[in-house]
């Protein structure tokens, strides 16, 4: 095969040791696993090159994606981080030290209290989603327009037949 590839090598290593393995399933979910492990290398690379840590970056993400004023409550954070209140609490804290982060009451509800990103936050966000966003146009530059918009709608197509039993690779923005 003159334009075989490390995925190529791989199943045809694995096809003599399992005959039944197919070459055609084997080679995209093969392909799509080691391709989202390179942007986690670089997404990681360029989270250290920032001294933040990925939970750090999770944290800044979900306020930037609560939208102006980037504000949201503790318990709603736990939540869509999927963390206990008493784990993020100590994270929290790490970044109000770093700057990152304002904690501060709801002005209506003294006992309520608010979590908001601060510009140097917002800056740390903007910088690393930069990097990764320069990270995934150099792994698709090899496609033309036409070939990314057709990789986009297979994709979809797979994301559909995924989330058909009812399960949501991606967390609506509302959750």
């Amino acid at each position: 095969m003159a334009d075989s590839d490390s995925i190529d090598r791989h199943i045809t290593r694995w096809r003599a040791e399992v005959p039944q393995l197919d070459p055609a399933v084997e080679g995209v979910v093969t392909r799509m696993q080691m391709l989202v492990r390179h942007l986690q290398g670089r997404k990681e690379k360029s989270l250290a090159q920032r001294g933040l840590k990925g939970w750090e970056y999770e944290i800044l993400w979900q306020l930037r994606a609560a939208g102006t004023p980037y504000r949201m409550t503790p318990t709603r954070l736990a939540a869509a981080l999927h963390v206990h209140p008493a784990t993020l609490t100590n994270r929290l804290d790490r970044l109000t030290e770093a700057g990152h982060i304002t904690r501060e009451h709801a002005s209506g509800d003294r006992r309520s209290l608010l979590v908001t990103l601060t510009d140097k936050g917002r800056a740390a966000w903007s910088t690393t989603i930069g990097d990764q966003a320069a990270a995934e146009h150099a792994l698709l530059a090899p496609l033309s327009d036409m070939e990314c918009d057709q990789l986009a709608a297979l994709l979809r197509k797979i994301t559909l037949g995924a989330e058909a039993g009812g399960t949501r690779l991606m967390p609506d923005p509302e959750d």
